[in-house]
């Protein structure tokens, strides 16, 4: 069914072919699983990258030195000039050249923030093959399987280009953010292909780029009405792969915090278009292994969508459950903490339709062996809001919760779970303590019944085990 659901959305965006107008790719989409991998030395990001350094980059004379009158063509020379592209992973760069483009770049950084009056018509497409000149390029490919990758210890792959990279970056941003930018005028020149190539780059494993690329899409979000559906089209469509064709891709997280703000502007009611993107793309991303890279952005837009419409709170439960890790503790302990943050703000009414569902799952997390999933659990009943929540429900959730509380108690491994699951039997002894004593009652009795039953297979079994050596015996 999410398949068919995932298609059924791919069908009804026809990203290539209506926003794109061109023909599907006629490569094999889905590569065979059993190719090897290429586990030799990754490239980086310039080794794709066409150097036009052939060039030779032109001193021009300064904004400053120039007339008034002068400066209009100055200003085009110069970001003319700031198209030619060097190579820094070169044995031999020409470090003359990149220091006189760095020194024009933070010159048109300057000129653009600090000069009122200097945007006009032409700048728009220069700007633009700038920005294509120096940053669209062909990333290198990525491996499939990246779970061996930590963000906390292991070093990403950074840009050998990076310090003209930045500043061309700097620049359209600063572009975008003057007051004498007209949006009108540069959508004549900025088309969706243009918008298309800077969402590709979000894929760059370099996480300085991603972040400038994050608040540019966001500006152009802000500042192109007829770009809006387009772009998040394009971002559902990247999603969907990464979570049912296992597309790999390093811009997740970025995508999300912008999603995030666009999420928060959403108008009450929601649109059944919102919410077909929070049933069939935002929840299906909690199934992945790699969660771990984006789920800080995930949880916060999830959360917007529970702040903004109360009655989806069911089934954003629901759905974070159905994905629920068997054998994966860390992205067991994260999804705990999404449902304390969704819990922190349900409704009483919602509430109550997830209980059954939500304490099941607790009472096994609570059980685990691996004592951080059981440790974060136990800390729900820490947060005084759930806690008046589930005092409210304690007929209904005390029967789900003291099996697997009461066996804790005995046989855990860990002392400071065994302490915790002390403090929540108490907790619950005193909300209850008439219901409590039945079920400590109930639950021994179970419990003699079930050492009944296994003395009686034992005695069975020996019987067996009597029968058939007896019966060795008479035939030799």
């Amino acid at each position: 069914n999410e398949y068919k659901s995932y298609l059924s959305i791919l069908q009804e965006s026809k990203w290539f072919i209506d926003d794109m107008g061109t023909t599907p790719p006629t490569s094999d989409p889905f590569p065979k699983k059993s190719a090897k991998k290429n586990k030799g030395k990754r490239f980086s990001s310039s080794s794709y990258h066409s150097s036009s350094a052939a060039q030779e980059f032109l001193q021009l004379p300064l904004f400053k030195d120039t007339p008034v009158g002068e400066r209009n063509d100055l200003f085009l020379k110069k970001l003319q000039q700031c198209c030619i592209v060097f190579d820094f992973s070169s044995t031999n760069p020409d470090n003359k050249g990149i220091e006189q483009k760095r020194s024009t770049l933070n010159e048109l950084i300057d000129y653009v923030s600090n000069n009122n009056g200097v945007i006009f018509e032409q700048v728009y497409p220069e700007s633009i093959k700038l920005l294509q000149s120096n940053a669209v390029r062909c990333l290198p490919p990525i491996e499939d399987n990246r779970e061996d990758f930590d963000v906390d210890e292991d070093e990403p792959n950074y840009e050998p280009n990076w310090p003209h990279l930045q500043l061309v970056y700097e620049y359209f941003l600063r572009l975008l953010e003057s007051p004498d930018f007209q949006p009108s005028v540069c959508k004549r020149y900025c088309d969706q292909k243009f918008v298309l190539q800077i969402m590709t780059l979000f894929n760059s494993e370099d996480p300085r780029e991603r972040d400038l690329l994050k608040t540019m899409l966001h500006r152009i979000y802000g500042k192109f009405l007829g770009f809006r559906a387009f772009i998040r089209k394009n971002i559902n469509y990247i999603f969907l792969r990464f979570v049912f064709e296992n597309e790999p891709f390093n811009g997740i997280a970025e995508f999300l915090e912008i999603l995030g703000s666009i999420i928060n502007g959403f108008a009450v009611p929601l649109k059944q278009e919102h919410k077909h993107f929070l049933a069939r793309v935002l929840i299906p991303l909690h199934k992945p292994r790699l969660m771990s890279m984006y789920h800080a952005q995930l949880a916060y837009c999830i959360v917007q969508f529970v702040e903004k419409d109360a009655s989806l709170t069911e089934s954003i439960i629901l759905g974070i459950l159905k994905f629920w890790p068997k054998t994966n503790s860390p992205k067991e302990v994260m999804l705990l903490g999404e449902i304390e943050e969704i819990l922190d703000i349900i409704e009483p009414g919602q509430f109550k339709k997830v209980i059954q569902p939500l304490f099941k799952m607790l009472a096994r997390a609570v059980s685990s062996p691996q004592f951080q999933v059981a440790e974060r659990a136990l800390y729900f009943w820490n947060n005084e809001y759930i806690m008046s929540l589930i005092e409210e429900h304690n007929q209904e959730i005390l029967p789900i919760m003291f099996p697997a509380l009461y066996k804790i108690s005995k046989e855990h491994w860990n002392q400071t779970i065994v302490a915790l699951v002390y403090n929540v039997l108490k907790t619950f002894m005193e909300m209850n303590n008439v219901l409590f004593d039945e079920l400590t009652l109930s639950y021994k009795a179970e419990r003699q019944k079930e050492r009944r039953r296994e003395i009686q297979r034992e005695e069975a079994w020996d019987k067996v085990v009597k029968r058939a050596d007896s019966t060795q015996n008479s035939t030799a």
